[in-house]
């Protein structure tokens, strides 16, 4: 009898540790869960945390690629001083760059990105501080259509794809050197713009400027968000000019009425 009982209270015990454990992890899940979904928003819905100083002091970038597909240090200095230029955020800009190894696609769907961004992403919105999420793939987008192909997406609220291997691709023969820089930041600060509500993507209009024929950008042709950013299309003129396309007047005005510079 007193072996049964004790027998039983051991069963007893490891129910209740059981119990416990399991809801620990729920709670764990349900914490990570309310952690992550600010990040998980549509685009442009954090247009005015990213401009302003109201809510968020300081901005971290968790840069993200695949091996042998890192940005240059140029572009990334570049992207860097154009969210300065643009938004308020005094506690500053952090840059943390991770490595990770190729997901092993040639092609990349919205969902494919999505997946590789919650299975590795580690920065989220954090007190004072709002996370950004930038990869760089070693893989091609799905949207690409026969001579037309994506250079880069913004698919949420705080977070934006690269395609760097159609980067370099398309950059390879380009006798001037600093083409595959020029062209890496003009999508990253384009990608950015997206992200910080442009073109009628959070940030309202001021004026009419959105692109009839392509949604959510700007109709001004030599403008940081004329469609052609993102795409092949724009490649010859950005490299023939050898800068970066500036954000134009109207653009600015929406930024600013929004909260940013």
């Amino acid at each position: 009898m007193i072996k049964r009982n004790k027998i039983v209270s051991g069963l007893l015990l490891l129910l209740v540790l059981g119990t416990a454990c399991s809801k620990s992890d729920n709670n764990s899940d349900e914490a990570t869960a309310i952690m992550t979904v600010n990040n998980k928003r549509v685009t442009g819905s954090s247009s005015r945390d990213l401009l302003s100083d109201v809510k968020y002091k300081s901005m971290v970038i968790e840069l993200v690629y695949v091996t042998g597909f890192e940005p240059s240090a140029a572009a990334i200095n570049n992207l860097v001083a154009f969210i300065e230029a643009r938004t308020f955020k005094p506690g500053g800009i952090t840059v943390l760059k991770k490595e990770i190894p190729s997901p092993s696609k040639s092609m990349y769907t919205n969902a494919d990105i999505t997946a590789i961004e919650d299975a590795n992403r580690t920065k989220y919105n954090n007190g004072t501080e709002i996370a950004v999420w930038a990869y760089f793939s070693d893989g091609a987008s799905a949207e690409n259509e026969g001579n037309s192909v994506v250079l880069g997406t913004a698919y949420r609220n705080t977070s934006f794809v690269i395609f760097e291997n159609t980067i370099k691709m398309n950059t390879s023969s380009n006798p001037l050197s600093n083409t595959r820089s020029l062209l890496e930041a003009t999508v990253m600060e384009h990608e950015f713009g997206h992200i910080l509500g442009l073109t009628n993507l959070g940030a309202t209009l001021q004026s009419d400027h959105e692109d009839p024929a392509n949604a959510k950008h700007c109709v001004v042709s030599n403008c940081l968000m004329y469609f052609s950013s993102e795409m092949q299309v724009g490649i010859g003129a950005m490299a023939a000019a050898g800068r970066i396309p500036q954000l134009d007047a109207q653009c600015i005005a929406d930024l600013r009425a929004n909260g940013g510079r």
